[in-house]
């Protein structure tokens, strides 16, 4: 008689592997490494709003701007550059740079108050844009190489724009430039504007003279503004030209009366102020 066998059942066991290590893999992580990376990016973009000025932050832009034409002065390179780096400040002018300086570091000279138009500029345009900085430096520098007492200085703004180099002198309470308000020049005008045609002798640039004032109460009949103002820029013209600069360079003089002041307040006496304008070489003397 035959035995009959009972077949053991197969039993099949399936173990499931986690490469990752469970968690969900780690695919979290580089998604939190962007989201720091972008945060970090954000509070750094906030931090340089807050702590730099309007001049500065136009500086920062125009450098990372693809549109500015870096290569527009050559070096003798055939390269994007023209031969140049363009970190060589020597030939490619920047914009905006060191605009809340008096007196910038060599390395970053650029005024960013309006700063110079890189679109527009020649080698020639360069050079002479630089020789201005220099002659700003001689009138304004911290150094101990200014040709102003600190006393004067007090009385001077500069600032190199497209218009050319503007030196304003203006009153300080208590400090007019013109005797009781009119138009005989104080000692200290006198020994401002012989000490700026001094330094304007060393180039042959024209020369600009504006007047500016104050406002007057309305309640008087006829505004002086005008012919102070046109008086005082006249007078100023005639120092220079008593200091050594020659009469042909006097391209023009104005007065503008109390058109534009320098102070909200348009009775303040910070409006009574002159510009005398070193002009470039290459741009009419037309206000803008």
């Amino acid at each position: 008689m035959t035995e009959t066998r009972a077949i053991a059942p197969i039993i099949i066991k399936k173990k499931k592997i986690v490469a990752s290590g469970g968690h969900h893999g780690g695919a979290w992580k580089v998604a939190y490494a962007d989201f720091v990376t972008a945060m970090m990016a954000f509070f750094m973009l906030m931090w340089l709003l807050n702590a730099t000025t309007e001049s500065q932050r136009k500086g920062i832009a125009d450098y990372f701007s693809p549109t500015i034409p870096i290569n527009r002065i050559s070096g003798g390179g055939d390269g994007m550059f023209g031969g140049d780096s363009v970190f060589a400040e020597d030939v490619l002018p920047q914009n905006g740079t060191g605009g809340e300086n008096s007196s910038p570091a060599a390395e970053r000279q650029a005024k960013g108050t309006t700063g110079v138009d890189a679109t527009d500029l020649t080698i020639s345009d360069a050079s002479e844009a630089q020789q201005m900085l220099e002659l700003e430096k001689k009138l304004m520098a911290n150094s101990g190489e200014s040709n102003v007492a600190d006393d004067l200085l007090q009385h001077i703004v500069t600032r190199v724009t497209d218009e050319g180099l503007i030196v304003e002198i203006f009153d300080l309470p208590g400090e007019p430039l013109f005797e009781q308000g009119g138009t005989e020049p104080s000692e200290m005008l006198r020994q401002l504007t012989a000490m700026i045609a001094g330094i304007f002798a060393i180039t042959a640039n024209q020369v600009s003279v504006n007047g500016f004032t104050q406002s007057y109460p309305i309640v008087l009949r006829q505004d002086p503004g005008w012919d102070r103002s046109t008086a005082q820029a006249h007078q100023v013209r005639e120092l220079l030209e008593t200091g050594g600069l020659m009469k042909s360079r006097v391209e023009k003089v104005v007065g503008w009366a109390d058109r534009l002041p320098a102070d909200p307040n348009p009775m303040a006496v910070r409006n009574n102020r002159l510009e005398i304008i070193l002009l470039r070489s290459d741009k009419a003397a037309v206000r803008k």
